[in-house]
C-alpha cells in the first residue's frame, strides 16, 4: 500500500509512555489487538497534511518545537467516538495544548474536527464495548507531559523526524 498521508504528533515523554503503555497493554493481555497502528508511542495527533507537503510539515515542526517548551496534558477521561470504533484516554482541553495544536495547523485531522485524544483501541464496536471496562479497571487518571513532536507518513508507516519541544512558550 503507498503513502498516503503524514501526521504531526505531540508524543509524551518517556515516564508517561511507560504509565499510558500499561492502559494499552492491559488492553492487549485480555486480547483485545484492534487495527490501530502498532509500534507507534503514545501521542496525541496535532494535524495532518498530504504527502507533498512532507517538507513544510518539518519545517513547521521545527520552528514549533522551537517555540514551545514542554506542555502538561491532565488525562483525566476515557471516550468513545461516534461509531463506536476508536477507544481513547484524553487529556483535558486546556490553552497551552489548543495553542500547541493551532500552531501546527487547522483544526481538522483526518476530516474530524481536532479532538485531543491517545487512542488505545480501534476495532468493531462490539469489541469496543467488551474492552471499556479492561480500560477502566487499569485507567487513573495521571498529569502527563508532552515533550516532543513526530512525524510520520502513513501506511506503511514511515518515520520522518523527532523533534524536542525546547522553546519557552
Amino acid at each position: 500500500m503507498a503513502e498516503s498521508f503524514l501526521t504531526l504528533m505531540a508524543d509524551y515523554c518517556e515516564e508517561d509512555q511507560q504509565r499510558i503503555g500499561r492502559w494499552y497493554d492491559a488492553l492487549q493481555r485480555a486480547g483485545f489487538q484492534g487495527q490501530q497502528t502498532p509500534g507507534l508511542p503514545m501521542h496525541i495527533s496535532l494535524a495532518s497534511f498530504p504527502l507533498d507537503r512532507e517538507d513544510e510539515a518539518i519545517r513547521l515542526m521545527k520552528r514549533v518545537a522551537a517555540e514551545f517548551g514542554p506542555v502538561q496534558a491532565a488525562i483525566r477521561h476515557v471516550g468513545v467516538f461516534p461509531g463506536g470504533k476508536v477507544l481513547f484516554a484524553a487529556p483535558d482541553l486546556t490553552p497551552e495544548l489548543a495553542v500547541l495544536q493551532q500552531a501546527c495547523g487547522d483544526n481538522i485531522v483526518h476530516g474530524f474536527p481536532w479532538t485531543p485524544h491517545t487512542t488505545m483501541l480501534i476495532d468493531e464496536p462490539e469489541s469496543i464495548g467488551a474492552a471499556l471496562p479492561v480500560l477502566m479497571r487499569h485507567f487513573e487518571p495521571i498529569q502527563a507531559r508532552i515533550d516532543r513532536l513526530h512525524l510520520c507518513a502513513f501506511w506503511p508507516t514511515r518515520e520522518i523526524l523527532r523533534v524536542e519541544l525546547n522553546g519557552k512558550a
